[in-house]
């Protein structure tokens, strides 16, 4: 079976080595991949937005099953063109990538369908917007660039003066692109984040583990948002009813939603949830897997991930079980020095090899190329590698995953010393 994964990340890296456990005989291919994805793919230098060269090489190649998990390509619309050729894929199609691609879009369709989310107002003026944070009293205020922006589009001020600042660099200074033209402004949850992916066919809903994302930066949750630092799963705070609850009030809703406005979810579906005193909240959708949750929820799935991908394509999720292994995951996110903001590149990593040799632990490569003329890996982008171990307790895993961090090395590397620290770890 031909597949082709779209991406280029830690969690492509951590999609490829999952499907690569299946019983069906794969060959599998990667665009644009990285290097060490290229070690178990076929690495395709094809942009992961470029629809036409995609749907080109698909058709040419004679591929069964395309995998597209990038925001981008969902939201722009690479599951339509696939399908439209009659390309097997996996993932939303454009119509309900919007849940992700579009912030104002995900909370007023939360408000129609009665799904917990904070209060909000939108605004596609900077006028509007900047008259409304003059009137608001409570702090801190959250406010978001309505389109994709990396993980990024998020700030929560503190104040007045940073919510003002905030408004200005996305709407005028456009920080974020064509992103933040319009922009939510929403009340400030206090509570537990927790994340969920889920697997769906579009009628029928299936929670993967529970997981917990670290955004900042810095120990502490200090500093800017990044696509993420680390995460460990389960969560140790998603217990069996509040998984019921949330299923109850925000998951079979969701799906029943979106099937009511005739925009058919198929694919993964990435809750964001706060657990507030008055229950679960939505934060936020993703239409797709998240990064780098992936890297600890995949190890955690007892079974044939293909399987289950198969089963959402054809529409048969309903006669498909997905299980979980007991034990926990963690995942440390090596960065190099100056991310999110400006780093350099092309820094050799030493230390790969001598990590391989613990037990239960794997290096994702989510920004690295493999040169050929120092017969090294070296960095490529501003995540650069998710040290993820495995172990019957959390503590056993998150221990097990910084020995790896510190077998391995680049210049300007840096990373968290609390991961799994506020889920009370150790």
């Amino acid at each position: 079976m031909k597949i082709l994964v779209i991406g280029s990340g830690g969690r492509e890296h951590a999609i490829i080595k999952k499907l690569k456990e299946s019983k069906q005989e794969t060959e599998i291919f990667a665009a644009p991949g990285n290097g060490g994805i290229g070690e178990i793919a076929q690495c395709i230098n094809i942009s992961a937005t470029d629809i036409d060269k995609m749907v080109t090489f698909a058709t040419d190649n004679h591929i069964d099953l395309v995998i597209v998990t990038p925001d981008d390509p969902l939201v722009q619309g690479m599951v339509d063109a696939l399908e439209s050729k009659g390309i097997k894929s996996f993932g939303p199609r454009s119509i309900a990538a919007v849940l992700e691609g579009s912030k104002s879009f995900a909370k007023s369709f939360m408000k129609r369908h009665f799904i917990p989310t904070a209060d909000y107002e939108d605004f596609t003026s900077y006028a509007d917007a900047k008259e409304y944070i003059e009137q608001q009293t409570k702090y801190p205020i959250v406010i978001k660039a309505d389109g994709l922006a990396l993980g990024k589009g998020v700030i929560i001020a503190q104040n007045k003066d940073e919510a003002l600042s905030c408004i200005k660099s996305i709407m005028l200074n456009h920080c974020f692109g064509k992103s933040g033209n319009q922009i939510i402004i929403e009340e400030f949850l206090e509570g537990t984040e927790i994340s969920v992916m889920a697997i769906t066919d579009g009628k029928i809903i299936r929670t993967l583990t529970s997981a917990m994302d670290h955004k900042r930066i810095s120990d502490n949750d200090l500093g800017l948002n990044t696509g993420g630092m680390g995460a460990i799963a389960p969560h140790p705070l998603y217990t069996k009813a509040l998984a019921k609850e949330c299923n109850e009030k925000i998951f079979k809703p969701t799906i029943k939603g979106m099937l009511e406005e005739d925009r058919l979810f198929k694919g993964i579906l990435y809750f964001g949830l706060m657990i507030t005193k008055s229950g679960p909240y939505v934060i936020e959708y993703n239409c797709r897997f998240g990064d780098p949750e992936t890297q600890v929820v995949l190890p955690l799935l007892d079974g044939d991930l293909l399987g289950l991908i198969m089963a959402v394509c054809d529409g048969n999720l309903d006669k498909v079980e997905v299980k979980q292994k007991p034990g926990s995951t963690a995942c440390v996110i090596m960065a190099s020095g100056g991310y999110p903001v400006k780093y350099q590149k092309s820094y050799p990593i030493d230390g790969l090899d001598q990590a391989k040799l613990i037990s239960d632990l794997t290096v994702y490569h989510a920004g690295t190329t493999y040169d050929k003329n120092i017969s090294k890996f070296i960095t490529s982008g501003g995540r650069v590698l998710g040290v993820t171990a495995y172990a019957n307790t959390l503590d056993e895993a998150i221990k097990k995953a910084y020995q790896g961090v510190h077998l391995i090395s680049f210049k300007d590397a840096i990373y968290r010393n609390d991961i799994g620290k506020k889920a009370g770890a150790k």
